[in-house]
């Protein structure tokens, strides 16, 4: 095991770094695949171990590549302490003329890089382009669902200015790993974008809203809970690592009333729209793949291959 990495396992970085863990992204890039169109799924399901393996180069990129951390989060209690955003400007030029770039990037682009990886995603349906497609496709995955999570809407991402250090792998990679298995991930079908911008802001305003439940249900909880209880070890890989006990976990997922559930339901069906949005733009190429029959809600078959998806996701943590 390298330093860096032995240095942010044994710090708790390691999940701050990994957003919504590489249970999350992984599975919520293949579970999208089954919003989308017939005309779509038969291409993407082909191809769901790619989209599901490449769901976390964009974190791995971020040991490497200085400016990709801003990507994925955008410290909206920077500019506004609550919802609506309605100073921060919703298009890059904008935001540019009145902030300037060094401050966007220094607290956050995500919502604006999103929208840019959009169009790039636009342009290889476009050309056609399989290699482009899939590997925007998965990136895309990435940020919207960072975009999800109320914790890369703040300066406290990580609790640190709380007292609250490790909640941010806490919300979005102990829980779902702990309950992911139980969450309903039929979302319906992946919906054409009208207005992309627009809804790239409403996704994220709904996580700044929730950012203070977030934190401060973990806090209440924190003060009301025993210490010693709170953490357990447990295996991961070749050693022992510290982690929040069943226990404690059990306790801040009930208070939180499906919280992480709708957010993560939420991500998985943003996912396949900004896809099948990006596809209909450029004209809704034919792609490789047979065409599958678009599934409906109750559909058996459907729910065991999410099931088994999710299973097959789980089973990689090991």
């Amino acid at each position: 095991m390298n330093r860096l990495l032995l240095f942010l396992l044994t710090t708790g970085i390691f999940f701050v770094l990994s957003s919504w863990g590489f249970y999350g992204h992984k599975s919520i890039n293949r579970l999208a695949i089954y919003t989308l169109p017939g005309e779509m799924m038969g291409f993407y399901k082909q191809h769901a171990d790619y989209l599901s393996e490449h769901a976390v180069d964009p974190d791995k990129r971020r040991y490497s590549v200085e400016e990709e951390a801003g990507r994925h989060y955008l410290d909206a209690d920077y500019y506004e302490h609550a919802v609506p955003l309605d100073t921060i400007p919703h298009f890059w030029k904008d935001a540019v003329a009145k902030y300037s770039e060094d401050t966007l990037k220094a607290y956050g682009i995500g919502p604006w890089h999103l929208e840019k990886m959009m169009w790039r995603l636009q342009d290889a349906f476009s050309k056609k382009d399989q290699n482009a497609i899939l590997k925007i496709s998965a990136e895309i995955g990435h940020y919207a669902a960072d975009l999800c999570v109320p914790l890369h809407s703040t300066m406290n991402y990580n609790g640190q200015l709380t007292n609250q250090k490790g909640i941010h792998g806490f919300w979005e990679s102990r829980l779902p790993e702990l309950y992911g298995a139980g969450y309903d991930f039929y979302v319906g079908k992946a919906v054409y974008i009208e207005k992309i911008n627009t809804t790239i802001w409403e996704v994220f305003e709904e996580s700044c809203a929730a950012r203070d439940s977030v934190l401060g249900m973990e806090k209440a909880l924190s003060l009301s809970f025993p210490e010693e209880k709170k953490y357990a070890f447990e295996e991961k890989g070749n050693g022992l690592v510290k982690v929040y006990s069943a226990e404690y976990s059990k306790a801040y997922h009930d208070m939180l009333s499906g919280m992480v559930e709708r957010r993560m339901r939420r991500a998985t069906h943003f996912v396949g729209s900004l896809w099948y949005t990006a596809w209909v733009n450029a004209g809704s190429p034919v792609l490789d793949g047979e065409a599958v029959p678009m599934p409906v809600a109750g559909d058996s078959v459907l729910m065991e291959l999410i099931r088994r998806d999710q299973d097959h996701e789980r089973e990689l943590l090991k």
